[in-house]
């Protein structure tokens, strides 16, 4: 059994309490790491819920009638909010590379007056194939990851005195609803690839298979999708950060601007139908 070595500075009864519900601790990260991306790390959730433990087992004080256990529960996770949050869902230099392939993409298709291959952006910025897929994957994940963080994690759930305002809540949950009728106005091909990828978890080599063609084109098929959904989302909420097309007026330009409005649509139409299911308050 874990010991934990008292200090002249810890309150009489401490280290019982904690050695006596370090099982606790335990418990709540086995019911938070099932809820959270399953690349999150349990032993830094862990270390952050003893932590608190240790906090609570110093702060505690039963004349306030709450029994240790229910009081040290908030604070672990409590801390394990605070852990999640400051995760970052893709590195430094991920990042860096993506904006340097993202920069590299522009230049292409400015170019070439088309989206550029995985094999041509890879040529040009000096990189393999595989370093430009593995970079995309990482990046990808971190977009959908980020966005849906707080929904699969559950968090509002478990958050203790640093709780969301309710105009950031309802910010988060119109941006969720944006991205589902987004994902569900796209071209069915891209539709497929993104459903496929991030919600079934299929490998890409299953659903090149499925499609019918390279999972080079699936990854490209994925980037595509991935600036068609951020786009869609900008267009109605912060149209200033919507990326210019870099042939305004050609065929492609115009399949962009149908599919924001498309998605735009879908959101009224769903708006109206979620009030018309608003209840009515009865009176007596």
């Amino acid at each position: 059994m874990l010991r934990v070595t008292p200090h002249n500075d810890v309150p009489p009864g401490s280290t019982e309490l904690i050695e006596r519900h370090m099982a606790l601790v335990g418990h709540i990260v086995r019911e938070t790491a099932s809820r959270v991306p399953s690349h999150v790390d349990r032993d830094d959730l862990t270390s952050a819920g003893l932590a608190a433990l240790v906090q609570a087992a110093h702060a505690y004080d039963p004349d306030r009638g709450v029994p240790f256990p229910r009081y040290a529960a908030t604070r672990i996770r409590g801390a394990l909010v605070d852990e999640l949050r400051s995760i970052d869902w893709a590195s430094r230099s991920v990042r860096r590379r993506a904006r340097e392939l993202d920069a590299t993409r522009a230049r292409l298709a400015a170019a070439l007056g088309r989206t550029a291959s995985d094999a041509e952006v890879a040529s040009a910025a000096g990189l393999s194939v595989d370093e430009v897929s593995a970079n995309d994957d990482d990046v990808a994940r971190a977009q959908v990851l980020s966005l849906h963080a707080s929904e699969d994690a559950d968090l509002g759930d478990l958050l203790v005195s640093s709780t969301p305002s309710p105009e950031s809540l309802a910010e988060h949950r119109e941006r969720l609803t944006y991205l589902t009728e987004a994902v569900a106005e796209l071209p069915e091909r891209l539709r497929v690839v993104v459903e496929q990828y991030f919600l079934a978890e299929r490998p890409m080599a299953e659903i090149a298979a499925t499609l019918g063609v390279s999972e080079s084109r699936v990854s490209q098929m994925r980037a595509e999708a991935l600036i068609l959904l951020r786009d869609a989302l900008n267009h109605e909420l912060d149209p200033d950060l919507v990326s210019a097309h870099a042939r305004p007026q050609g065929a492609a330009a115009r399949r962009r601007e149908a599919y924001f409005a498309a998605v735009a649509a879908r959101h009224a139409a769903g708006t109206r139908r979620r009030e018309g299911e608003a209840p009515v308050n009865a009176t007596a």
